[in-house]
């Protein structure tokens, strides 16, 4: 990461926060929209927008979900010895099928996503691969089942009283969906469509990328480049995003919280826990610790006061693990680089044969 970017203060203004908000609520939105809810001119909007993206304090990207491009998605838990975590989770966050890499635990352990296109695909890396890495002690995966929180950009609500009720319903205000996302989960596989994979790369690159551009890449036309990508988030192929550098947060000490509950309860204690503001992902898992969730905190007290006053009033927990994270590796698909987002080296976040990246953490 250039010295350039880290001139820019990570310390956002409140201009800055609404802006972000906007985005949120629609990721697409068109900086005219965003300036006139906001009550600055197209350019200033489009200026500090720039201007925070350039700095790798946030960027507008897709996400994909895991039945529709017909594979699964893992989080995998590797204890390794403290001295060998780095290298493993740098190892791992280089690999195109892996999107989040978070060291946790005091240093003793890496946890990632794999998006596996293939059960064999999986098998390489968490059989034969991993166990066989001279720092690791031990590998559990498990797959989820069901996604809580993480496939709407608005899920981390830190930033919800930037703007008013007014103008929410300003930005939300749009003959498209409310935040460019899909208004389905898809139930089958995705059958391409010609271009249809160079598109995707180009909007996990850029989210906001113009027609122009994601028809060029497609080699179409404008308007079958426009037809496609509305076509893709309204049959919940994909979903946009909008990923906030840590350092721009100011949430220092986030923590991974892992529950045991009961079958019948593992809904509703799901979505009460991705209601939360300080929730930005939540899934449902195999194994054991059958709800995983992480938690933007800015003090340890403060995931405390999450377990005592949030965990505790809910029926069907029956046990739970919280591990704070020490340092984010890779984040939805980009590098996290002292805090912040760099896209460079990882480039698209996607196994050999399809698109894929997170939503499922």
């Amino acid at each position: 990461m250039g010295d350039e970017r880290m001139h820019v203060s990570a310390d956002l203004d409140t201009v800055d926060k609404q802006i972000v908000r906007a985005l949120q609520l629609r990721p697409r939105a068109p900086f005219s929209l965003i300036g006139s809810a906001l009550g600055l001119s197209e350019q200033t909007a489009a200026r500090r927008f720039r201007r925070l993206n350039r700095a790798g304090l946030m960027r507008v990207t897709a996400g994909f979900h895991a039945r529709a491009l017909g594979f699964t998605t893992w989080i995998v838990r590797v204890r390794c010895r403290p001295e060998g975590a780095q290298a493993v989770a740098e190892a791992l966050a280089r690999r195109d099928d892996v999107s989040w890499v978070t060291i946790i635990s005091g240093g003793w352990e890496v946890t990632f996503n794999l998006s596996a296109h293939s059960d064999r695909d999986a098998e390489d890396l968490l059989v034969r691969l991993l166990p066989k890495t001279t720092p690791v002690i031990d590998v559990s995966a498990a797959a989820i089942l069901h996604s809580f929180a993480g496939e709407d950009p608005a899920d981390w609500q830190g930033w919800r009283d930037m703007l008013t009720a007014d103008q929410v319903r300003h930005v939300r205000a749009a003959p498209v969906p409310a935040a460019g996302q899909a208004t389905r989960r898809p139930r089958h596989a995705w059958s391409p469509d010609d271009g249809d994979a160079a598109i995707l790369d180009a909007l996990v690159l850029d989210g906001r990328a113009e027609y122009s551009a994601l028809a060029r890449a497609a080699g179409t036309t404008l308007g079958k480049a426009r037809r496609r990508v509305d076509a893709l988030l309204a049959s919940g192929v994909i979903y946009l995003d909008v990923d906030i550098a840590p350092a721009a947060t100011g949430n220092a000490a986030p923590v991974v919280v892992w529950l045991t509950v009961a079958p019948g309860r593992l809904d509703a204690v799901g979505h009460a826990i991705a209601a939360h503001p300080a929730v930005p992902f939540a899934a449902a898992l195999t194994g054991p610790a059958n709800i995983m969730a992480t938690l933007s905190t800015a003090t340890l007290d403060d995931a405390y006061r999450f377990v005592t006053d949030s965990l505790g009033p809910l029926d069907g927990i029956t046990g739970y693990e919280v591990t704070p994270m020490l340092r984010h590796v890779k984040q939805a698909g980009a590098y996290v680089v002292d805090g912040r987002l760099s896209v460079s080296p990882a480039g698209p976040a996607r196994p050999a044969k399809a698109p894929a990246r997170r939503g499922n953490r």
